[in-house]
């Protein structure tokens, strides 16, 4: 009884310091997308089965830690393959990931990718990068690592 007690109340504390991932409309994407902030906006296009992307969640991570003008969101792409966004919960407290997580509700690639940016193919992992204040943008389509992420945020700071 001792043993399942203590399981018990593991699952209630992981739980409890896990986010929520929040399931939005592409409209909402958008509008966050447009919105006009003080911050540097770093989103990052990813999904659960996606080796790369999931290889270069740390630097967003550690980018959203170390710098306070800079807002990362992480925005899952898992819907169009599973309507069910309880892996995605599942994946974001397992890995304890502390930037905002977005999960895309829209089914057809087709009909959102040049929506949220004509340069992107739909291929993940994929990162947009937005002053805030100006509204001039970087689009990236690949992979990123160590390093690049700050050259980026420099070239529209």
């Amino acid at each position: 009884m001792r043993k399942v007690l203590v399981v018990f109340l593991l699952l209630v504390a992981f739980t409890a310091n896990s986010q929520k991932a929040e399931v939005v409309k592409l409209d909402q994407l958008q509008s966050f997308i447009q919105s006009k902030t003080d911050h540097i906006k770093v989103i990052n296009f990813w999904a659960t089965w996606c080796a790369p992307c999931i290889k270069e969640l740390p630097l967003f991570e550690k980018l959203g830690q170390d710098r306070s003008d800079v807002q990362v969101t992480l925005v899952s792409m898992d819907l169009d393959l599973d309507p069910n966004p309880e892996k995605v919960h599942k994946f974001v407290a397992r890995k304890k990931l502390q930037s905002k997580v977005l999960i895309l509700d829209a089914k057809d690639p087709n009909s959102y990718i040049d929506q949220i940016d004509k340069n992107w193919s739909g291929a993940l992992p994929a990162t947009i990068i937005i002053n805030g204040k100006t509204g001039q943008r970087k689009f990236v389509g690949k992979e990123l690592h160590e390093g690049e992420l700050e050259k980026l945020i420099a070239e529209i700071d």
